[in-house]
C-alpha cells in the first residue's frame, strides 16, 4: 500500500521512502535559533540619564577649552600674492601663462616672534583636486618605479599619457598641474637681506616617500639616462630628474612632487612647502622684524578664479591651527550640561507627582 509523506507545511516531500522520517523546515530547538538567549533591556530613568549628561558636559567643556587655547597659541602669518599691485614692478605677473614667469618681491613685517620650528605652506583656493577624473589621472605603478609602466603608462593618464610620441613621466593630470612657484624668504636687517634656510626634506609622509614612490632602477644611477625614453609633463618647465640636485630628493621621490600628488579633499587647501628649523635652542626660529618674500611666479590661477597664498605657521601637540575641534567639544559639552539642568528641573518638579499617581489608594 503506497503512502504519501508530507512536511508540516502540507507540501509533499519527494524522495522519502517508507519508514523514513519527513524532513522539516522548522529551526532547530536551540536557544539561539528560538531566540531564548538572555538579553539586557535597559530602562532609561532620571537616575541614569541625568548623570550621563552632566558627566559629558564636565569632561567635554574643559577639553574643548584646552584645545581651543592651544590652537590660538599657534603663530600663523599669511600673505595672498595672487595679484601683485599695479604700482609694483611685478604687476605683469598677473597675466602670465604656463611658459612664462617673473620674479616678484613682497615685503612684510612680523610683529611677534615664531619661537619653535616654522612650517612654510603654499595655499590654493578654488582648485578642485577632488574631481573624480582628476584623482584617477595617475599611474601608481609608474610612480612606484615599474619599468614597464615607465614606458607604457596607464590609459587613466589620458590625455596626459604621451607627448611627441614619447611616454610622459610622471603621467596624468595631477602631475601635469604640479605647483611650481618658487618661494624664498629673507630677513631684512639694516637694509641687508639675509637668506633664511628652508629645509625641503622631511615634508612628505613617510609611507609615501619610502613605499609608494620609487625611482626606476636601471643599469646606471644617472636618472637622466633612466628617463631617456620619456618626456616631461606638458606644463612642466623641467623634466622630473631635474627637480632637485640632491639624489635622495630627485625624480619620483622628490618631496615637493610627493606632497602635491597627495590630493586635497576641499577646493581651498594648503600644502607643506618647507621647514624653517631652529639653529640654536636659545634663539627663536623667526624674530620680529622686517622680511621679504622672493617669488618666482610661474603658476597661473586667475583663469579659474583661484587664489595663491604663502603661510608661515608653528604647530603644537595637536598639529596646526584649527579652532574647530575645540569649539565642537565646547558646544557639545555645553548642550549636554544645559539639557542636564533642564531635565533635572523637570524631574524635580514633576517626577514625584508621577510616582505618587502610580500608588493606588
Amino acid at each position: 500500500m503506497a503512502m504519501n509523506y508530507k512536511e508540516e507545511d502540507g507540501n509533499p516531500h519527494s524522495g522519502v521512502g517508507p519508514g523514513l522520517a519527513a524532513k522539516s523546515k522548522k529551526p532547530d530547538n536551540t536557544a539561539f535559533k528560538q531566540q531564548r538567549l538572555p538579553a539586557w533591556q535597559p530602562i532609561l530613568t532620571a537616575g541614569t540619564v541625568l548623570p550621563a549628561f552632566f558627566v559629558i558636559g564636565i569632561i567635554f567643556i574643559p577639553i574643548g577649552i584646552g584645545i581651543f587655547v592651544t590652537s590660538n597659541n599657534i603663530r600663523e602669518f599669511e600673505i595672498d600674492y595672487t595679484g601683485i599691485d599695479s604700482n609694483s614692478d611685478c604687476h605683469r605677473c598677473v597675466n602670465i601663462s604656463w611658459n612664462k614667469s617673473c620674479n616678484c618681491t613682497m615685503n612684510f613685517t612680523l610683529e611677534t616672534a615664531f619661537e619653535s620650528n616654522v612650517f612654510m605652506y603654499y595655499g590654493l583656493s578654488n582648485f578642485y583636486q577632488n574631481h573624480r577624473r582628476y584623482v584617477k589621472s595617475r599611474d601608481d605603478s609608474q610612480l612606484n618605479g615599474d619599468k614597464n609602466s615607465l614606458t607604457n603608462p596607464s590609459k587613466e593618464c589620458d590625455p596626459y599619457r604621451t607627448s611627441d610620441n614619447k611616454p610622459i613621466a610622471p603621467c596624468g593630470a595631477i602631475a601635469n598641474s604640479m605647483f611650481n612657484d618658487t618661494l624664498r624668504l629673507y630677513r631684512i636687517t639694516d637694509g641687508v637681506e639675509e637668506p633664511i634656510q628652508l629645509t625641503k626634506k622631511g615634508i612628505a609622509w613617510w609611507t609615501d616617500k619610502n613605499v609608494k614612490f620609487k625611482n626606476p632602477v636601471g643599469n646606471s644611477s644617472d636618472l637622466s639616462y633612466i628617463f631617456k625614453d620619456t618626456t616631461k609633463p606638458i606644463n612642466w618647465q623641467i623634466p622630473v630628474y631635474e627637480l632637485s640636485s640632491d639624489p635622495d630628493n630627485n625624480g619620483f621621490i622628490n618631496e615637493d612632487f610627493i606632497v602635491w600628488m597627495r590630493t586635497a579633499a576641499l577646493p581651498t587647501f594648503r600644502k607643506l612647502y618647507g621647514l624653517i628649523e631652529k639653529t640654536d635652542s636659545s634663539q627663536v626660529a623667526l624674530k620680529p622684524g622686517n622680511y621679504s618674500l622672493l617669488i618666482n611666479y610661474n603658476y597661473p590661477v586667475l583663469s579659474f578664479d583661484g587664489r595663491k597664498r604663502m603661510i608661515l605657521s608653528t604647530i603644537s601637540w595637536m598639529g596646526g591651527k584649527n579652532p574647530f575641534l575645540g569649539i565642537a567639544y565646547m558646544t557639545v559639552g555645553s548642550i549636554c550640561f544645559f539639557l542636564g539642568v533642564v531635565l533635572l528641573i523637570i524631574h524635580t518638579k514633576y517626577g514625584n507627582r508621577n510616582n505618587s499617581a502610580d500608588i493606588p489608594n
